[in-house]
């Protein structure tokens, strides 16, 4: 299963040269992730209520071609990993009107109670733990096509 996610491009976001400043795109990333928990039936309000939090362990962005302002992005988002522990993503951004590609990225998540330890959600938290792996095997099915 892959979300879409819709960013339009502020005029706050660019610099000098007018086009998005490179690290917005990384934001864009956590609102799509935001959106896909969500959309999935686990805000991050509810994560962390159960006492979980998720934080980045890598990022990286491979920049095809620059987004300017006003352009609709669709983020589409997709789980390529998980395994309790480790939740890998994977983005593709594209103007909306061209379908042009514009990003290709991913980020690495682990999960942690509060006081930094790692927790398995299979133990600690398993109808997210069900949700995040229906994800990536409706994922893998429709790869397998």
């Amino acid at each position: 299963m892959t979300e879409v996610y819709t960013h339009k491009a502020q005029y706050y976001e660019t610099d000098q040269m007018g086009i998005i400043h490179h690290s917005n795109y990384i934001r864009w990333m956590e609102e799509a992730r935001m959106n896909y928990l969500s959309s999935v039936g686990f805000p991050m309000e509810r994560i962390e209520a159960e006492g979980i939090v998720s934080p980045v362990v890598s990022v990286n962005c491979k920049y095809k071609k620059v987004c300017r302002l006003n352009e609709l992005i669709d983020i589409a988002i997709k789980v390529k990993e998980y395994n309790g522990i480790k939740l890998v993503l994977e983005y593709e951004m594209f103007e909306q009107t061209s379908g042009e590609l514009r990003t290709v990225a991913g980020s690495e998540h682990c999960f942690t109670n509060k006081a930094g330890m790692l927790v398995n959600v299979k133990k600690v938290f398993p109808e997210l733990d069900a949700a995040l792996r229906a994800t990536l095997e409706a994922l893998e099915v429709t790869d397998n096509k």
